[in-house]
């Protein structure tokens, strides 16, 4: 067993888990906002009704994504100690920001947020789900600083082997981190948007196969009423699903928009600051501007494909060169021509040094996983594409108020929120292991051996053994697998539920008007019920 892989898998595994939490929190935080902002302007009730439902999933997420995202900060100081020695003194700069500035306020504001129904003033209590959904944003641009200067270091220099911060603002205004930050959010914004649509369409398909509500001869909606339902199942109740499933597609489409564009000038400034990234990204083994749509490996290698084995089935000329600098002629160097431009600059075999385990003076693989960067970023896209071309089918279909009573369609809405999900998880995967064999990458502008990055193979920490490494594996792994069950099934519980599961005084006040005793009037009840 190798520490270092196994090192490598626990990180892996807890940072895609903990992502997944993330971009929701970002993109439900900033609608939730939105959607009270617009009750508070025109005091219509179902615009209130949506803030509350919405409300409520998105504070399962987000307790969700601060359980998982302790243990990140832990496992630089347990797993990789060396890699916290040798950057700490800068990666420790933006993630003690996030802690202090951004996390500390978004935790304040969203508490009074969700104690302050009823007791804030409205304006106020606006206020605090706008302070603590912006302070998400602020959040995750001190995370993406942190990661930036792993894939690109600048304001650092080496001494005494670390590496020390001599300009914070060329750190906190790194191009890497400035170009990252909006794709990042806009993928965001593309998951709450798939997340609205396939909810929605979940509810609206109920109210048609229930038989609340109709269509016409021309097939525009008849919207009804089930009195056995309450308000649950009354008029407000379609306008709060109709209204959020084309808010929800509407904004899947811009930020699909934001993403490809966004995702370009990434493209390019990675094919300048990671060129083996992106020519593994392409499969690209020689100099050339095509694009290739389709290349295949030999399956049997295991895991070690490389340009022996790897044929282009399907090219299309002058896209790769036009993704990098904008036109069409340029060449762009291939995984030949760049290894050994690597290995001359940074080394053909690994230091004959202790920190390098067993790795110590081997030869250096630059070639990052190419069946990991090719087949993820072209999963990226694909599944970023699909999400967009959903919510623009949905905006037609649901043209006329309503959508089909179809079981199939309602399914494959349900599964379609997964698809921002993925386009989101597998761009990570992308981006952190075409970044391999290195945790901190080399500024190309810099150049040689005595610059500030390093190996992946000397950041593990050499106490730890592997047999220590699996079973923290093992033991997070299962914990994370709970959590996410525990996840589910409360989402599951809450979406099934429908508005009155994040608004118990609706049932409340139907139960007494019909007759029954009459439920808490109490406001603390209230507030309670909806944290809780």
């Amino acid at each position: 067993m190798d520490a270092l892989e196994i090192a490598r898998w626990q990180f892996g595994i807890t940072t895609v888990y903990h992502f997944l939490m993330v971009p929701l929190t970002i993109g439900l935080g900033l609608t939730v906002a939105t959607l009270q902002t617009m009750w508070h302007r025109t005091g219509n009730e179902h615009w209130l009704r949506m803030t509350k439902f919405w409300g409520k999933l998105f504070l399962i997420n987000f307790i969700m994504g601060v359980a998982t995202g302790i243990v990140q900060e832990f496992q630089f100081g347990m797993a990789w100690s060396e890699y916290s020695r040798y950057v700490g003194d800068v990666f420790g700069a933006p993630l003690a920001m996030e802690a202090l500035l951004a996390f500390f306020v978004e935790s304040t504001f969203l508490g009074l947020w969700i104690f302050g129904w009823k007791k804030l003033p409205k304006r106020v209590h606006l206020a605090t789900i706008w302070c603590a959904s912006l302070a998400t944003i602020l959040s995750a641009y001190f995370i993406l600083v942190a990661n930036s200067w792993m894939q690109h270091p600048v304001g650092t220099k080496l001494v005494d082997g670390r590496a020390v911060m001599t300009d914070a603002w060329a750190v906190f205004t790194n191009n890497t981190a400035l170009v990252t930050f909006p794709h990042t959010i806009f993928g965001a914004f593309a998951v709450a948007g798939g997340f609205l649509l396939g909810i929605s369409w979940f509810h609206l398909y109920r109210r048609r196969k229930e038989g609340i509500d109709t269509v016409d001869a021309n097939g525009y909606v008849v919207v009804g009423e089930d009195p056995n339902r309450g308000k649950n199942r009354d008029k407000t109740d379609y306008q709060v699903w109709i209204k959020s499933l084309r808010i929800g597609a509407s904004v899947a489409m811009v930020a699909f928009l934001g993403v490809a564009l966004s995702g370009h000038e990434q493209a390019k400034l990675m094919f300048e600051q990671q060129p083996m990234k992106m020519a593994a990204a392409e499969a690209a083994c020689h100099d050339g501007t095509g694009f290739s749509v389709l290349s295949l490996g030999d399956i049997t290698a295991q895991g070690t494909t490389n340009c022996d084995n790897v044929v282009a089935v399907f090219e299309i000329p002058g896209i790769l060169s036009y993704l990098a600098n904008g036109d069409f002629t340029t060449e762009i160097k291939g995984v030949n021509t760049l290894i050994p431009e690597y290995q001359e600059k940074y080394g053909k075999y690994y230091p004959s040094d202790a920190s390098f385990g067993q790795y110590a003076g081997q030869e250096i693989n630059y070639l990052p996983v190419m069946e990991v960067t090719y087949w993820g970023f072209r999963l990226m896209i694909t599944l970023g594409g699909l999400s967009a071309l959903a919510a623009g089918v949905a905006l037609w279909i649901t043209r006329k108020g309503s959508v089909p009573e179809s079981k199939w369609l309602s399914r494959l809405a349900v599964l379609g929120i997964a698809a921002p999900f993925g386009a989101n998880a597998t761009g990570w995967i992308f981006t952190e292991m075409g970044r391999q064999p290195f945790t901190v990458a080399p500024n190309p502008q810099m150049g040689g051996v005595d610059q500030v990055f390093m190996y992946t193979a000397a950041s593990v920490s050499p106490t730890v053994s592997a047999g220590e490494m699996l079973f923290s594996l093992i033991s997070l792994t299962a914990i994370y697998g709970v959590l996410l069950v525990v996840e589910l099934v409360l989402l599951t519980r809450y979406i099934r539920g429908g508005v009155a599961s994040a608004m118990p005084e609706l049932e409340a006040a139907d139960h007494s008007s019909s007759g029954g005793p009459k439920g808490p009037d109490n406001d603390d009840d209230d507030v309670l019920a909806f944290a809780y």
